[in-house]
């Protein structure tokens, strides 16, 4: 036991070496997640597509079913709850089940009577900062028009209108950047760990020192655990990385527990280990590898709600993103930054990553065990 876990250091060692010496690699590790942190941070955005939402109607009148009548019918909302109770507003804005919450005031219908403005609250989820001020932008528009119409078929004079009152939790100045830049920490995090792991072993075929790795006294495991864990301490520290710029260069508040955030990023960085393993197996040099690895980066980064929520997407794709491990990691990254979410809110997603990593680990350690011998 003391001796392997000597060997399995010595190989950690000198896969680090492997990867440290060359003052350029050294660069594309440190530099890339900086720049694609401000580049995603400054320049990107998203569009608007289908918005689930919950009502709450206090004044229960012609008038406030109408309004809710035309969100339903706009093609853009789709209405998951109607609640009754103010209460139930946080449960369904923590559980991500709705995006935005609408609260019809009281005497909403009086109000239009009267030519005052009708009064409505929008509660946003602000995790999803750009999607959620689209959003609101849209009700605003729905509700200005329903005031207009509303009161001239009913014989009023046109002014009266909305006002419309707007709240984001987790977010509240509906910053896009503090969507995408904790979302990086998992993105850019695993696209490195996938590429390090990959050409790991395709990389001891090309220089040649594969065939003198097999003649040594490593067993096979302990290869894979010592090709795993330096392409894991390099993820872990380029996450480290974005954290900082996140917080020091972009200042978003970190709300969370480091501890679940890191926990989260093991289990993640096992899953992202054992997928790179799979393809460090299969791949006969270096270029193989990268090919292999690119070919399933752009499938994970699609469908991992990075670009465009999942619930948007068809249902067959909603399932394939059960299996893919930056889903989970983007959900738990947003969690703990932003919601201070705990072991209770983050379990389906860990446990869901250590389902990936209990099936790709043993699979890539047979398949390399089987190509050694």
């Amino acid at each position: 036991m003391k001796e392997s876990f000597f060997r399995i250091i010595a190989l950690i060692r000198k896969e680090l070496l492997a990867i440290f010496k060359d003052p350029k690699s050294r660069i594309v590790l440190v530099l890339p997640p900086i720049l694609q942190c401000l580049i995603f941070g400054y320049a990107a955005s998203y569009d608007l597509n289908n918005v689930p939402y919950a009502i709450l109607d206090h004044d229960h009148s012609a008038a406030s079913i109408e309004f809710i009548s035309k969100l339903d019918g706009s093609g853009t909302f789709t209405r998951v709850a109607t609640l009754q109770r103010t209460s139930d507003i946080a449960k369904f804005i923590d559980e991500g089940r709705v995006l935005l919450v609408i609260v019809v005031d009281e005497d909403f219908e009086k109000r239009l009577m009267a030519g005052m403005p009708a009064k409505l609250q929008v509660i946003a989820d602000g995790r999803n900062s750009n999607t959620a001020g689209t959003a609101q932008s849209y009700i605003s528009t729905i509700a200005s028009d329903f005031a207009t119409r509303w009161r001239a078929d009913n014989g009023q004079d046109p002014p009266g209108g909305m006002k419309l009152t707007t709240r984001a939790w987790y977010n509240p100045s509906l910053e896009t950047r503090w969507y995408m830049i904790p979302s990086l920490i998992g993105t850019i995090t695993m696209m490195m760990t996938l590429m390090l792991t990959a050409m790991s072993v395709a990389r001891e075929r090309e220089a040649g020192t594969f065939d003198q790795l097999l003649v040594t006294p490593f067993r096979p495991s302990e290869i894979m655990i010592g090709k795993a864990l330096p392409s894991m301490l390099v993820g872990l520290s380029q996450a480290t990385t974005i954290l900082l710029v996140a917080q020091l260069w972009f200042q978003i508040p970190f709300t969370g527990s480091y501890f679940m955030l890191y926990l989260g990023l093991i289990l993640f960085l096992a899953a992202a280990v054992g997928i790179g393993l799979f393809i460090s197996s299969l791949a006969a040099n270096m270029q193989q590898a990268m090919i292999y690895s690119f070919v399933l980066l752009m499938p994970f980064m699609l469908l991992s709600g990075l670009t465009a929520p999942i619930g948007n997407m068809p249902e067959i794709l909603q399932y394939m993103t059960l299996i893919n491990p930056l889903r989970y990691a983007i959900s738990i990254t947003h969690q703990v930054y932003l919601e201070d979410a705990g072991v209770r809110e983050l379990y389906p997603e860990m446990l869901a990553l250590v389902a990936i990593a209990a099936v790709t680990l043993p699979f890539s350690a047979w398949l390399f065990r089987n190509r050694l011998t």
